[in-house]
């Protein structure tokens, strides 16, 4: 099976690169090094509605699929991961996930917003105790007449120092365990919520992630999406549509690396000739090239099986696992087929490396992604 992007997709695909390379590269490095986050170039990112994809029109987004969405982050990330990382975050993670699962007043009230950029979004799931074994949450929800009260601590939350709407899960009735969970929207204003916190990462800087604190958090009803103990299922397909879609950022990094690494083989001299006459330096870009197509054909097969089956976990684990694995080995690669020069923070490489290594780790671990799809295709039975 080919898999070819539709003219609509092509065009969103080039007017996004010539956005990165004119807007976001020029201040990738200075994100890395401060920490930086560039709100003006997140707007101007929702002003060119890259921000809400997958937001039907009449509530100010484009209204295309995952195979768009997941186009724009591939150019983003060639240029900078972390941005790449927080606009995933924002229009996937919470305003797509909201066009799934929020009432008509509810996307009405809040999808504009996220759509223009005008307001961040995050989600807010994993807890200090609670990463891989995402359904067991602490925080609690506990409902006081037409309000809720949230109260607990969210940990590793991407966009979560400078997100406006979040989408939160907290149990509101613990005795059911994942049946018991609950999903909220919660303004950055709401009484008793604070941000704890901002995290210094390996890689992804630029790209805000944080703690967050709910000390009786005043929430109302009208913003609880979905009735109650109906958050899992909320949760486990959002996941699935994350894996897919995040798996354009490893895509992006792998077919930076590699575009880079052609040239420079190329172009650099040693012992008197071309070092892409050396058939090590031939080998290492012909398995670059080879984990990036192969990354990408799992990526579009993915984004293809969550289209139309959100509950299935082995498209979109397999996609996001095999694709960031081979993106840190990719931008090893890089490093190495350029030497010192490599090394040196000049050229993006060292940053591409870090940056790669966290897709090993968000939307569960490797370990964890690996288990999802043996034990689907091992079928009832093997599933606990």
């Amino acid at each position: 099976m080919e898999f070819e992007l539709s003219d609509s997709e092509r065009d969103l695909s080039e007017a996004a690169r010539r956005f990165a390379r004119k807007e976001i590269a020029p201040i990738a490095d200075r994100m890395d090094r401060e920490d930086h986050f560039p709100l003006d170039v997140f707007r101007r990112l929702g002003e060119q509605g890259f921000l809400g994809i997958t937001v039907p029109e009449r509530f100010g987004g484009l209204g295309l699929g995952y195979v768009a969405q997941a186009v724009v982050l591939e150019e983003i990330a060639r240029v900078s991961p972390a941005l790449a990382l927080s606009v995933g975050a924002h229009s996937n993670l919470c305003a797509d996930n909201l066009c799934r699962n929020a009432s008509a007043e509810q996307s009405g009230r809040f999808l504009p917003a996220l759509a223009s950029g005008a307001a961040i979004g995050a989600l807010a799931l994993t807890e200090p105790s609670a990463g891989s074994d995402a359904v067991s949450i602490q925080t609690r929800a506990v409902r006081h007449g037409s309000q809720y009260r949230l109260t607990g601590t969210k940990q590793f939350i991407t966009n979560g120092p400078v997100a406006d709407t979040l989408l939160v899960y907290a149990k509101t009735d613990p005795a059911k365990g994942a049946h018991g969970i609950s999903a909220f929207i919660v303004p950055r204003d709401a009484r008793g919520f604070s941000v704890s916190r901002s995290l210094d990462k390996m890689g992804m800087r630029g790209s805000p992630t944080g703690e967050l604190v709910f000390e009786e958090c005043e929430v109302p009803e009208t913003q609880r999406v979905g009735a109650e103990g109906t958050g899992v299922q909320v949760m486990m397909s959002g996941l699935n549509v994350e894996r897919a879609v995040l798996s354009a950022i490893p895509v992006g990094i792998m077919a930076e690396c590699l575009d880079r690494s052609l040239q420079y083989a190329r172009e650099r001299e040693q012992f008197g000739q071309k070092i892409g006459r050396f058939q090590l330096v031939q080998a290492k870009l012909a398995e670059m090239y080879a984990d990036l197509e192969s990354s990408r054909l799992l990526m579009y097969r993915a984004l293809t099986s969550v289209a139309r089956d959100k509950k299935s976990h082995r498209a979109a684990a397999t996609a996001l696992t095999r694709a960031s694995e081979a993106s840190t080995r990719v931008a090893l690669d890089a490093i190495q087929i350029h030497g010192g020069y490599g090394y040196m923070r000049d050229l993006p490489f060292e940053r591409l490396a870090r940056d790669a290594k966290l897709l090993e780790i968000g939307a569960g671990t490797s370990e964890i992604r690996r288990l999802l799809v043996a034990r689907e295709l091992l079928g009832p039975g093997f599933d606990g």
